[in-house]
């Protein structure tokens, strides 16, 4: 009973947040409190909820101050230069724009914190998207995607927790399966330029130069990197098509005193209108990227830059627990780069909602977690589906391994399924010799999905710094990332590793 109820669950959450009827808050909430009353545990829901509020509040401690560092970063213009780097790479090209996020996401990650990549990912590339009135979920998808690929570094969770739960060298595990993450990583960018084509062929295509030539003729200064596409509309006769016109103007279409008047209102970051698939109209913009904003500090630039490096260094190496580093920094940021209170004051005003509207989604979560764990749901669903498994497939459980990884990844916590799951995997393989190093490799496949799971806090990150919905993401992400951790399986196969 509990096993059928424990996917129904998780079932109905996914079809209410996809249908769009409830809000991912309010979903991870009541539906959770729902099912642990139909269980008849109602009276230790309390309960369940305090425990998983206890052990996601790290996570949401480190969120909240990641934001406010990342925030202070973005808006003393630390990944300006980042920025014009993509945008001269990508040229207003779709998909060159589209291949330049799965490439900096993949580069980012190399921190092992999906937070820090989306924030940094979300924050360069989203202007782009804006101008050129690209798909968001285009964004996001390839985004989580590229850093569900590289997460499987040692440092980046799961492997460590393999190693630990199978007691293996996270080495062992992680060095054979380079090969097949290479393909994985391969498999992200050529989707990045299929899906960049598809773009292409809906916008159209403009060259930077187009975009500048256009802009030179009606204004004196050029802009690479600007506040919005608010500005006055015209017409264009060139022969690149309505989608590129879109383009042209939504790139080169700005009135720069209107940019400096706008460089003094910092409390609105993103603009909120949003088109059906994640597009939408540019409306206020990005301002957080304006090149005449007033809390630019150029002087300070190799310090920030100086400070960020440390921090990612001694979270890479563990010196101090990540909350407590990201607190440090951004308390350092704040009082070094804005030392009057009024101008903290304003910072931490500016980035309240990113913070309140993440915090809030991983808390809400810990009701969906405490419930799912405290109600013995997640063993019951791990039990039946590795006593599901015929006898017949015991020789080839490492291949099981790799496909149970995939959906269960989703639906249970790294944590649930390394500790929980992959050691009874792995004593069922043992029994037909299969070594349990092979099943930790293949615990890994799932993780390109995994990114995109409702219980993973660093994609609501994701999707509230880039304004799409997270039932829009999921329906866009799902398939593309499920490929990709298919791929992974069948090169860890070709490869002999699995």
């Amino acid at each position: 009973m509990l096993t059928i109820l424990g996917f129904a669950m998780i079932a109905t959450f996914l079809v209410l947040i996809m249908l769009k009827k409830m809000s991912p808050i309010a979903a991870l909430v009541l539906i959770p409190a729902l099912f642990c009353v139909a269980v008849g545990q109602g009276a230790k829901l309390g309960d369940y909820v305090i425990e998983g509020v206890g052990n996601l509040a790290p996570t949401a401690a480190m969120l909240m101050f990641a934001i406010v560092y990342f925030g202070v970063m973005i808006d003393v213009g630390l990944f300006d230069p980042i920025v014009r780097g993509i945008l001269r790479f990508c040229k207003a090209d779709p998909m060159r724009i589209v291949v330049g996020t799965a490439v900096l996401a993949a580069i980012v990650s190399l921190d092992g914190d999906g937070s820090t990549t989306f924030m940094i990912t979300v924050s360069a590339m989203y202007p782009l998207y804006k101008r050129l009135k690209m798909s968001l979920v285009v964004m996001t998808g390839v985004a989580a995607t590229a850093n569900g690929v590289m997460n499987t570094l040692p440092w980046g969770g799961p492997t460590a927790r393999a190693a630990t739960a199978l007691k293996l060298d996270a080495a062992d595990i992680f060095v054979p399966m380079i090969p097949a993450l290479g393909v994985g990583l391969a498999a992200v960018l050529l989707l990045a330029v299929v899906l960049g084509r598809r773009e292409r062929k809906r916008l159209g295509m403009l060259t930077l130069d187009e975009a500048l030539a256009a802009q030179t003729a009606t204004e004196p200064e050029t802009v690479l990197v600007g506040a919005g596409g608010g500005g006055r509309t015209r017409k264009n006769s060139g022969g690149a098509g309505t989608g590129a016109a879109t383009g042209a103007e939504a790139c080169a279409d700005k009135d720069k005193n209107e940019d400096r008047g706008r460089g003094k209102d910092e409390d609105k970051d993103r603009s909120e209108g949003k088109d059906e698939d994640g597009g939408g109209d540019d409306g206020e913009g990005f301002k957080g990227l304006d090149p005449h904003r007033a809390t630019l500090r150029p002087r300070l630039y190799w310090f920030n830059a100086g400070l960020t490096v440390a921090l990612l260094t001694a979270m890479i190496m563990e010196l101090m627990p990540i909350p407590v580093l990201f607190l440090l920094g951004a308390a350092l940021a704040l009082t070094v780069n804005f030392p009057h209170m009024p101008d903290q004051r304003a910072r931490i005003a500016a980035h309240a909602d990113n913070v309140l509207n993440v915090s809030g989604m991983v808390f809400a979560a810990a009701v969906f977690t405490g419930v799912l764990s405290g109600t013995g749901m997640v063993d019951h669903m791990a039990d039946w589906l590795v006593g599901a498994i015929p006898d017949g497939m015991g020789p080839h459980m490492a291949i099981v391994t790799g496909i149970l990884s995939v959906p269960l990844t989703y639906f249970m916590s790294n944590d649930g399924f390394y500790f929980g799951v992959v050691p009874v995997l792995a004593e069922a393989g043992a029994a037909h010799g299969v070594s349990p190093l092979e099943i930790a490799r293949a615990s890994l496949v799932g993780q390109p999905l995994h990114m995109s799971s409702p219980l993973v806090p660093a994609v609501y990150v994701l999707v509230g710094m880039a304004k799409v919905e997270f039932g829009d993401h999921t329906r866009f992400t799902v398939k593309w990332a499920a490929l990709t951790s298919l791929v992974v399986l069948c090169a860890g196969l070709l490869f002999g590793i699995i």
